[in-house]
């Protein structure tokens, strides 16, 4: 199959991104330093728009990190939609404060402090979007969780699922061999489930999408 996108194709589209505020650009600064990973470009972007789309009225994220991408959802929620977002880390939990407060989004962003399987059962709240991304070696038991959670014709967004493009390889650095391996069981599982409408994207690391369908 002839490739479709190359360098230059790349750098071509890449001149027409749109140049965003500077408190994002301040958290990919802090996200670069402190070894932080977040959404990619493209998957943030690809996020919004979806977003805008869907309309959610009820949104989880299950790994707030450092905020940047419940920052990216909070600011496309329309009128009366609010976002329920995990993370364990304390240390995380303040920065992400900070860059919430800096965004003027505490009143549509719930930040909930916890270990998300323990969260998660507790919630009495159904959801229309959830984007899922944390410790890959719990994905399995977290998308468990998330789909008691997702409402019929609710949307999950799903990181990392190419993961370095080691999914896909033959050969995986002994760095990335117990987390290559849950991810490719994963993404076999994921692909499979019968209650939802699923693609894996190669979009950024690797985007699973699923539509609840029942």
């Amino acid at each position: 199959m002839k490739k479709i996108i190359y360098p230059d194709q790349l750098e071509y589209i890449s001149s027409f991104e749109k140049k965003d505020n500077a408190l994002i650009k301040k958290i990919e600064r802090y996200a670069r330093e402190h070894k932080v990973p977040i959404l990619s470009k493209d998957s943030s972007n690809f996020l919004e728009h979806l977003i805008v789309i869907t309309r959610p009225k009820k949104v989880l994220e299950i790994g707030t990190a450092v905020a940047y991408s419940s920052i990216k959802i909070g600011r496309n929620l329309s009128s009366g939609g609010i976002l329920y977002t995990i993370e364990k880390s304390n240390d995380k939990i303040k920065i992400a404060i900070k860059f919430i407060n800096k965004a003027k989004l505490e009143d549509k962003i719930n930040l909930l402090e916890g270990d998300a399987q323990e969260i998660m059962p507790k919630l009495k709240v159904k959801f229309d979007f959830i984007f899922l991304d944390a410790d890959k070696e719990d994905y399995k038991k977290l998308f468990d969780l998330s789909l008691s959670l997702l409402k019929k014709g609710g949307v999950i967004f799903i990181d990392n699922l190419l993961w370095h493009g080691f999914a896909a390889s033959k050969k995986v650095p002994k760095k990335y061999a117990s987390s290559t391996k849950h991810i490719r069981s994963f993404n076999k599982m994921f692909m499979k489930t019968p209650s939802l409408n699923t693609s894996i994207m190669p979009i950024g690391d690797g985007i699973g999408l699923g539509i609840k369908i029942k």
